[in-house]
Formats: C-alpha cells, structure tokens, sequence
C-alpha cells in the first residue's frame, strides 16, 4: 500500500530515532567513560537534559499526528493539502529540535511549536471533514 502520509510518518521515526543515538552520545562520558575530559567531566553535561527533553516531546504531540494520518490514509484520502500539512509538521519537528537542543531559547521554541501544532490541527480538520460529509 503506497499513501502520501507515509513518508512524512517515516520521516518523524527517523528523527525519533536520530534522537536516540544522539542522547546515547551526550551521555556515553558519563555512563561509559568515553569522552571524558580530563578532569572526568561530560562535555555534553550542558547539553544532554535538552536532547532528553526533546526526545520525550516526539512522544507527546506527534501522537496526534500519527492517529490523524492513519485516519486520513484508512479513509482513503488522497489530499494534497494532507500531504502538505504533514511535511509542515514535519518540517516543524525539526526545527523544534533544533531550537531546543540547540538554543534552548524558550520563546523561539514556542513559536515553532505553533507551526506543529496548526498541521496537526489542519490535519484534523480534515479528518473531520471526512468523517462528517463523507
């Protein structure tokens, strides 16, 4: 089965994913000993609790993300607008990520959060649409 909606799917697992060896990097120093500075210290300490938060927020609003896509491709919605507001999503995942693992810039990271959260909400306006008329 080939649907649209998958590849923005994909794309998220692969972020979730990308996430994990990044937060098991930051922490092998203090878990592993390799990375170490000199004086035993973890040059990702600063670093590490964004990357940890960040991968817990792929498991928060995402969901609804998911149950959207898999409403839209069970329903057989071929829409571009679906397809659209998915890779947006996306797109906002990622810089999300990188606002704040990066910067850790709270207002920043807010109005990112915005992008992600008006997709998901144009994708379930879409849901219901099919739903309700049919």
């Amino acid at each position: 089965m080939s649907h649209a909606l998958i590849a923005p799917m994909l794309a998220h697992v692969g972020l979730a994913g990308f996430l994990y060896v990044l937060l098991t990097l930051a922490r092998a120093p203090s878990i592993w000993g390799i990375g170490r500075r000199a004086d035993g210290s973890n040059p990702w300490a600063e670093v590490e609790p964004r990357i940890s938060a960040n991968l817990s927020n792929q498991f928060e609003w995402p969901l609804l993300f998911y149950v959207a896509c898999l409403l839209l491709i069970q329903a057989g919605v071929q829409s571009p607008l679906a397809t659209w507001l998915a890779w947006g999503f996306i797109g906002g995942r990622l810089a999300h990520s990188l606002v704040q693992i990066g910067t850790g810039n709270v207002r920043l990271r807010g109005l990112v959060f915005t992008l992600n959260f008006l997709a998901a909400l144009g994708l379930w306006a879409l849901v219901l649409q099919r739903y309700l008329h049919g």
